[in-house]
């Protein structure tokens, strides 16, 4: 029987047995024959997750991939990539990088596995920047029969496939969009009134806005501009006279989102270009991301409520900020992924896209989750989605929030047949 095994951030610990660390494609299908509804696997990737959603529970078994061969393989005429599931997003980002290519976007921070970022739809920021998972071309997993199978853009249920959080199989390898390689200028601002925080979404090719909430103003705004091949930093000026419009300043130091953290852990600030995947995310891929004793709540809306809903969350502040180390707010384009929490289709409240809410409190589970609570009733008359890996109360209201809900269902029943990848995270919801 192994060690118990934690999240990253120790706020949650599996309850399975046993892991396994398949070191071939075919042992991993041999783990799934092997399963039965009544003992479970589920995948375990870099753990960035803070709810059940990966544990199979205590008659089942945890699988991890780190141990399964690691590639990367480019087709340049194709414009895919296509690596192995289980790779941190910012390893696969270096090896892009190298070639000449890049992915339209990475998350927060790069340490997170390509599976479980796209299967969780995790996201960066921009306007018009899908989540992670808008640039999956296609996907291989193990479904619940132990057998192989392959979906790509176009097939049949490859929109349902996606964002799935595991309950269609155990993913081994993924294939990504790729996109020439560019450059990124990161430059932090501070005190942009609460009533101009959406607009401040629109500055950039990814914005942030990070706030405690507290009544006077939001306390950062990173702005990544996206340095074109002529301009070097060119429009710099320009941009910092649009920030400055809103009614921010440059910041004189370099800064950590979390006001009590060492900066030394963030990406490059003070418009420096660089590449993108040493921009786009917050956090260095070689330092310890965000503030690690922590537990992280996310909810995302219909960007055209973003005001109303920012003056909801502002009536909780008296709730929320004294276990609150941050907030963020980022924008996410809409997209057709049945599961993804920008799900639109087409002519809908979703078609503007997402604005996404985060909240990194302290590592304090019952506190989390009374203020996930408040800010699941607070969010819910915008249509509010729960990040599928964070601290959320109300399953039960999940799937009426998504139009193919009841399609993913005849989806899970026919690549799981037999319940190998269900566990009390997917009951929960109804699967």
């Amino acid at each position: 029987m192994a060690k118990q095994e934690v999240n990253w951030s120790s706020n949650y610990a599996y309850r399975a047995p046993e892991i396994a660390h398949p070191r071939t494609v075919a042992e991993v299908q041999e783990l799934v024959k092997q399963a039965t509804d009544a003992s479970p696997v589920r995948a375990l990737g870099t753990r960035h997750t803070f709810n059940d959603v990966a544990d199979p529970g205590e008659a089942g078994r945890l699988v991890n991939l780190a141990e399964l061969p690691a590639h990367i393989n480019i087709d340049s005429e194709r414009r895919i990539a296509t690596v192995s599931a289980g790779l941190r997003y910012g390893d696969v980002a270096i090896e892009l990088d190298k070639q000449g290519w890049a992915v339209h976007n990475l998350a927060s921070l790069p340490h997170i596995s390509v599976a479980g970022a796209v299967a969780t739809a995790t996201h960066g920021s921009g306007s018009r920047n899908g989540n992670l998972a808008t640039t999956v071309a296609g996907m291989t997993f193990v479904d619940g029969s132990g057998e192989l199978v392959t979906l790509r853009r176009g097939d049949e249920g490859f929109e349902g496939a996606v964002v799935s959080f595991g309950s269609l199989g155990i993913v081994v390898d993924v294939e990504l969009d790729i996109i020439p390689s560019f450059q990124v200028a990161q430059t932090v601002f501070l005190g942009v009134p609460y009533e101009r925080a959406s607009e401040a979404l629109d500055l950039a090719y990814s914005v942030s806005v990070f706030t405690d909430w507290s009544p006077k103003s939001v306390n950062q705004l990173w702005v990544k501009a996206r340095v074109e091949a002529t301009g070097g930093t060119a429009a710099a000026p320009a941009l910092e006279a649009s920030v400055r419009e809103l009614g921010a300043t440059p910041a004189l130091h370099k800064l950590h989102p979390i006001a009590s953290v060492d900066a030394a852990a963030t990406t490059a600030q003070f418009g420096e270009p660089g590449p993108w995947h040493e921009r786009l995310p917050h956090f260095r891929l070689d330092f310890q991301p965000s503030a690690g004793e922590e537990i992280q709540s996310e909810f995302l809306l219909p960007r055209r409520h973003a005001a109303a809903a920012i003056a909801a969350v502002q009536e909780l502040t008296e709730q929320i900020t004294p276990i609150l180390l941050v907030g963020e707010l980022r924008a996410v384009a809409a997209d057709s992924l049945w599961l993804s929490t920008a799900y639109s289709t087409g002519d809908d409240d979703w078609t503007d896209g997402a604005i996404a809410f985060h909240f990194t409190w302290i590592r304090d589970q019952a506190a989390a989750e009374g203020a996930a609570a408040l800010l699941e009733t607070a969010l819910a008359p915008f249509g509010a989605r729960p990040h599928w890996g964070k601290v959320f109360t109300e399953p039960a209201r999940i799937p009426a929030l998504y139009p193919k809900f009841d399609d993913f269902r005849a989806l899970v029943a026919k690549y799981d047949p037999r319940g190998v990848f269900r566990n009390a995270y997917t009951r929960a919801l109804g699967l």
